[in-house]
This record gives structure tokens, C-alpha cells and sequence, in this order.
């Protein structure tokens, strides 16, 4: 493993250089190393800002639904599939980071791909969802319930779109034989981030489910 010794103030200050970024470790002042890296760090405060925008949208939502112009619409069947697809994504991602912890390359780089192509199948039933709506002459002006539906859908297919992106990229890693099992905190922050994105769903799948 590479180190990399930078004097900081009058102190020294090595900095372990993990391949995909920092190490799991981050930052060791002398042999004493601090506990979050800047990327993990800074991958928890993405959350917390994101969770907040869906949080806005969420209680926007519930404040809306009982004024007398609010129109259920009808909810196209295969959420349930796209529902599920994202689960086992979300799992298979899971599978690929217990993979390289325990040194299975191959596990690692066959598992982001698939959980990558689930991804992309999640999103492509998502646009057809779209479509069954247009058919039933659902748009996104017909109404504030169906404004609701595909503002929400879409901000989450966006954030779904930046994971898959994520995804891809570190399974170019991986093939590339940039992770170890010491070294791997860019699948850990992928795979985290996938899986938040599996959370919200479900919460929005239940929350347009309501009315």
C-alpha cells in the first residue's frame, strides 16, 4: 500500500492511498487514524441532503391528498415488478460487496453488473409505467395526484439514473483488479448508495399507494 507523508502545521500528517481513493482507515496522524475517510464522510452528508428533498416531497404530498381536487389515479401493476427488480438489484449489490471482503473477485465484478442491469431494467419499467398511464389518458397535468406521481417517480429515476452511472463505473474498476479486500471503499460507497436508493423507493411506493 502506498503512503504518502504531507506536513500539515508542523505536523506529519500519512495519508493511505486504498487505489479507488482513500483506504478504509482515511487519514492516520502518526499511527493514530481518524475515523470517517473524506469520501465516506462526504457520501453521508449527500444523503442526509437528498433525504431531505424527498422528505419536503413526502409532506408536500400528504398535505395535498385530502383537498377536494386531489383525483386518485390508478397504479399500474408493474411497480410490483419494478419493486422487486430493484430488491434483488439492491441484494445482488449487497452480495458483491461481501464478495470482495473475502477476496472473490469474480463475485464482486459479476454481481455489480448484474446489480447494474437490474438497475437499468427497474428504470425501463419505470418509463413503461409512464406509458400505461399516458394510454389511460393520465398525464401529468390531469390532475394533482398524477403530478405528484410522476414528479416523485422522476426525481427518483434521476437519482437511480447517478447510481447506475456509479454502478458501472466501479465495475470498470473491478475489472481492472482495483479493489482488495483492504481496499474497497468505492464498492462500499456504491453499494451504500444503492441501497438507499432501494429505501426510498419503497417508501414512495408505499406513499403513492395510500390514495
Amino acid at each position: 500500500m502506498a503512503q504518502t507523508k504531507v506536513r500539515l502545521k508542523g505536523t506529519d500528517i500519512i495519508r493511505s492511498d486504498g487505489g479507488d481513493g482513500w483506504h478504509g482507515d482515511g487519514w492516520s496522524h502518526g499511527h493514530e487514524a481518524l475515523p470517517i475517510p473524506t469520501a465516506r464522510l462526504g457520501l453521508w452528508f449527500f444523503l442526509g441532503a437528498v433525504t431531505m428533498l424527498f422528505a419536503a416531497f413526502s409532506s408536500a404530498y400528504l398535505v395535498r391528498m385530502p383537498m377536494p381536487d386531489w383525483q386518485s389515479i390508478p397504479k399500474p401493476p408493474i411497480l410490483w415488478v419494478n419493486t422487486i427488480v430493484l430488491l434483488l438489484s439492491s441484494v445482488v449489490a449487497q452480495w458483491a460487496w461481501s464478495s470482495i471482503r473475502k477476496g472473490n473477485e469474480k463475485g464482486l465484478r459479476h454481481g455489480l453488473l448484474l446489480a447494474a442491469l437490474l438497475g437499468v431494467a427497474f428504470v425501463a419499467g419505470q418509463l413503461w409505467a409512464w406509458r400505461q398511464l399516458v394510454i389511460a389518458g393520465v398525464y401529468l397535468q390531469s390532475n394533482p395526484a398524477s403530478s405528484f406521481f410522476y414528479l416523485l417517480t422522476a426525481m427518483h429515476g434521476l437519482h437511480l439514473l447517478g447510481g447506475i452511472v456509479a454502478l458501472a463505473w466501479t465495475t470498470v474498476r473491478a475489472w481492472q483488479n482495483a479493489y482488495t479486500p483492504e481496499r474497497h471503499l468505492g464498492v462500499e460507497l456504491c453499494v451504500v448508495y444503492w441501497h438507499f436508493l432501494m429505501l426510498v423507493w419503497l417508501w414512495l411506493f408505499a406513499l403513492l399507494s395510500l390514495r
